[in-house]
């Protein structure tokens, strides 16, 4: 109901509750739904709950709609993504995770504002788990086509890489303390994947993917950069690591699998 009172402000459109027959022909699918952590349960037994919530839900979406796209965006989602893969049977290029397309969009903001530069100039990325494991790839960033170390240099300006990260992964945490969730940035970024999707745009997002061999990785989801249009997924991309980055993938991909094999999906 709230939502539909807003539809005087944008477009018009239909806004309502339904059934999952409704996701009848529907060529995209935003998974949102998920439980919050009880006091005292661990990681692993709030990643059970959330599997039985996807069980249920993903059992009707491929009855009514085997053609979809899947996007999922509930936490942890990564491993959620992996779970959706798995208890849908769909090709991994149609069951895409939000990846780290919200921790990417902070660091361009981070450092552009830093740098005095538009962020949308500032070309860097935030790979890996969306959580504590996740990493910037300092080695291959720039601006406009400029190496961001000679881009630094020109201008007298020494960035504190480690502090900006930080910043990144721990925004969530911040707000989270502030407010107690996170809404609009998360939104802007599910809306920037579903108007890539819809519109077939090709763009390049950090998505959490099936790795495939990808970077030395295999059987996990994780946020890598992938080119993303009307199928879905078209092509992950593989940019350079420098040794550093490449081990803390592989490290961030270890945390993921580990968890994920805890996991029993066979309810």
């Amino acid at each position: 109901m709230d939502i539909s009172h807003g539809v005087a402000f944008s477009q018009p459109c239909r806004v309502r509750g339904g059934t999952y027959d409704d996701l009848a022909g529907a060529s995209l699918v935003i998974i949102a739904a998920g439980v919050n952590q009880k006091p005292g349960e661990t990681r692993i037994q709030l990643l059970e709950r959330n599997a039985a919530v996807l069980r249920s839900i993903i059992r009707e979406i491929v009855r009514v709609c085997p053609e979809t796209i899947l996007l999922v965006v509930s936490n942890p989602v990564d491993l959620l993504t992996a779970i959706a893969l798995k208890l849908s049977g769909f090709p991994p290029s149609r069951v895409i995770g939000s990846g780290t397309v919200l921790d990417t969009a902070r660091l361009k903001y981070l450092l552009g504002h830093q740098l005095g530069v538009d962020g949308r100039n500032v070309h860097a990325f935030i790979i890996g788990e969306h959580g504590d494991s996740e990493l910037a790839v300092w080695s291959s960033a720039n601006i406009s086509g400029i190496d961001l170390d000679d881009y630094c240099d020109s201008r007298g300006i020494q960035p504190d890489y480690h502090a900006l990260f930080e910043s990144v992964r721990n925004a969530a945490y911040e707000i989270i303390m502030g407010k107690g969730a996170t809404y609009y940035g998360i939104a802007m970024s599910v809306l920037r994947i579903a108007t890539c999707i819809v519109r077939g745009e090709h763009s390049v997002l950090p998505v959490s993917t099936f790795a495939a061999g990808h970077y030395g990785l295999d059987e996990v989801c994780i946020g890598l950069p992938c080119i993303v249009g009307r199928t879905g997924i078209e092509t992950i991309l593989d940019i350079p690591l420098d040794p550093e980055e490449q081990q803390r993938l592989q490290s961030s991909a270890r945390t993921l699998h580990n968890a994920l094999s805890e996991l029993d999906l066979s309810q």
